[in-house]
């Protein structure tokens, strides 16, 4: 089966007048990012909240990170707000079933997130339950964490059961290794620092994106 691999930009901050200028920014080069929220609790780093994301009102399509306990809390404020996906994360809830049926609720598709620890017999027992599943190849939280190959096994092994399934991978992804990822036959590879602390973030996202292309049009020989 062949797959185009997207980049897409992952944006992360604290600030409210910052996250205006990096969507703006992002919508100069990119037509889909995923938008980081953190609350403190679930991973040590607080990021912007819903609202904030509600003041900005993003003219491109996003998806929302919730690396935050307690995802059902903030379900119907991030739909309302026009995420095109919510993607929680497993190791938040004991009812993940439960969170996913309540997205759905909502209007959106859902995004099961995995941390590096997770068990992977754990994500295959929810795969055909999600949209698609993301695996963080970093320990979450924070921009710039260190990439994680390891959980490249994962990907590997539930591509080869879930030949359907959307996989994302996210979390320090560069120029080094971006090609390595792509070729797995993962859809899409969420970048932060790679692009938006660069001199040029449109040149960088191109720049990825090219090397994923090359790397997916080699895997798909």
């Amino acid at each position: 089966m062949k797959r185009r691999c997207h980049i897409v930009p992952a944006i992360l901050t604290e600030d409210p007048e910052a996250l205006g200028n990096l969507v703006r920014q992002a919508e100069t080069f990119a037509d889909f990012v995923q938008v980081d929220i953190m609350d403190g609790r679930f991973v040590p780093s607080r990021s912007i909240a819903c609202s904030d994301l509600v003041a900005v009102s993003p003219k491109l399509r996003w998806e929302a990170h919730l690396m935050v306990r307690q995802p059902e809390e903030q379900l119907q404020c991030f739909a309302r707000a026009g995420a095109e996906k919510i993607v929680f994360h497993l190791e938040a809830t004991s009812s993940p079933l439960r969170i996913i049926r309540l997205i759905r609720h909502v209007g959106v598709k859902v995004g099961l997130a995995i941390n590096p620890e997770t068990p992977f017999t754990t994500t295959l027992s929810l795969a055909d339950s999600v949209d698609s599943v993301l695996f963080l190849t970093v320990h979450p939280g924070f921009y710039g964490a260190k990439f994680l190959p390891e959980v490249l096994d994962k990907v590997v092994e539930i591509r080869s059961r879930k030949p359907n399934l959307e996989i994302g991978v996210d979390g320090g992804i560069k120029e080094a290794n971006v090609a390595e990822v792509a070729k797995l036959g993962v859809d899409c590879i969420c970048v932060g620092s790679a692009i938006f602390v660069q001199p040029d973030p449109a040149e960088a996202f191109r720049r990825l994106q090219s090397l994923a292309d090359k790397a997916c049009a080699s895997g798909n020989r």
